[in-house]
């Protein structure tokens, strides 16, 4: 008996998905639970396994075209099986009218990560994710002597961090040091060897998590009045109480953030500023007051906002638990798309990268969002003289279309004196 597989429906947004690659070729054996297709939404990447044993009879559908949801995308069965009664109501034509990559494109084609030749130990690997590449750049690894570990024998994340435990293909300089104790000179530097090996570029096409990233992005900037406000809050209140929940036999305890604690005092001071957790339109401003907060994570596939929702209501440990829950998803590309929307106000935490202030970019229609940057000492003068405080840095970022800078002052503000009293919200 032949089964149609469907493309699934990822949330009651999604009404289209993007095939990003078939793992199993037309004629090829399949069993249950075998990685049979990939695919994209335009706020997640998701895999799919098969679902019945056979063989792939035909695929409708080929990589990078756009699928309804619930579409017969293939078939499945014992060889010979008629499968003409399972293809798919949406013609070849229309199919390829609603690719997201059409031939008249003026972007140049280039190898996809399955075209190009597994990695060997020595020599230019094929591939490297953006995570591992920026990890590589940052602590000095040569990521092309790595073997990749990943899809296709994709270096990632996880070949650098072990290949920085194993101590091994770490950058070195070709100079040889002749200067007193083995320092380099200006000479040393001189005579190193000339350069033999020249790299070219690699061009690679963008996901369709990247384009509607850059989309978004390019629209916030065009189509708002944007204005970001710098200020901090004393940090000891926040650094005393995670160094105690971190002594915590309680595992829920032990695991609260900083930036637990932070989303905590916000979703505490935003209901009483509804100006600022708000929706703004062009011509009304929809004002919230349930919290309803945007996590934003940095994923492999990109920048993803998943929703705490009701925040203003839930205890601390409760905050922390969902959010760590939202950012697995989110890395794990098995986010539900309609925990994406629905945020009335965003937090972006850049403070793990020693970041002192940064301009967040607003998510419309949202009025604001907030950065939570480092925690760095203050000089703060006292009856005693100078003492050095712990002050953690905070960026709000406003629509100024919405909220004059007085009204956004005064929220940044109360914020930061929540932070400094913290013990005070937990009463």
């Amino acid at each position: 008996m032949a089964y149609p597989v469907l493309m699934p429906r990822q949330g009651q947004s999604v009404e289209t998905c993007i095939i990003t690659k078939w793992h199993k070729k037309k004629g090829e054996s399949v069993k249950s639970g075998d990685l049979l297709f990939s695919y994209e939404t335009d706020k997640a990447a998701f895999d799919e396994e098969a679902k019945n044993d056979g063989i792939l009879l035909d695929a409708f559908f080929q990589e990078n075209d756009e699928v309804p949801v619930l579409t017969n995308i293939a078939v499945i069965g014992r060889p010979g099986e008629n499968c003409g009664e399972f293809r798919s109501a949406v013609s070849s034509r229309a199919a390829a009218e609603i690719k997201t990559d059409s031939a008249s494109d003026d972007i140049k084609p280039v190898l996809s990560t399955e075209q190009i030749p597994a990695p060997v130990i020595t020599g230019e690997v094929s591939s490297v994710s953006p995570r591992a590449r920026k990890h590589a750049e940052r602590t000095g690894v040569d990521y092309n002597s790595l073997a990749g570990t990943g899809p296709g024998g994709r270096v990632i994340e996880r070949d650098i961090i072990n290949a920085l435990k194993n101590g091994t293909s770490l950058v070195t300089s070709s100079a040889q040091a002749a200067g007193p104790g083995g320092r380099l000179t200006v000479t040393d530097l001189q005579n190193t060897k000339n350069i033999t090996e020249k790299k070219p570029p690699v061009e690679e096409k963008i996901s369709n998590i990247r384009r509607v990233i850059a989309q978004r992005m390019h629209e916030s900037i065009s189509q708002t009045a944007q204005l970001t406000l710098h200020s901090s809050a004393d940090a000891r209140e926040i650094l005393s109480m995670r160094s105690m929940l971190k002594q915590s036999d309680n595992e829920l305890l032990k695991n609260i953030t900083i930036n637990d604690l932070v989303i905590f005092t916000a979703a505490r001071t935003l209901p009483v500023f509804p100006d600022i957790n708000a929706h703004f339109s062009g011509n009304t401003i929809k004002k919230f007051f349930n919290v309803h907060i945007g996590i934003a994570v940095d994923t492999e596939k990109g920048l993803l906002v998943p929703t705490l929702t009701y925040a203003d209501q839930k205890t601390l440990p409760q905050i922390s638990a969902e959010i760590r829950a939202l950012v697995a998803d989110a890395r794990s590309g098995k986010i539900n798309p309609d925990l994406l929307q629905g945020a009335t106000f965003t937090i972006t935490n850049l403070g793990s990268f020693g970041i002192e202030m940064f301009t967040p970019v607003l998510n419309p229609p949202q009025v604001a969002i907030l950065g939570v940057n480092n925690i760095s000492l203050k000089p703060v003068q006292n009856g005693n003289g100078t003492e050095f405080i712990p002050f953690i840095g905070l960026s709000l970022t406003f629509d100024h279309r919405a909220v004059d800078g007085a009204p956004a002052g005064r929220f940044l503000q109360k914020l930061a004196e929540n932070i400094k009293k913290f013990p005070l919200l937990l009463v």
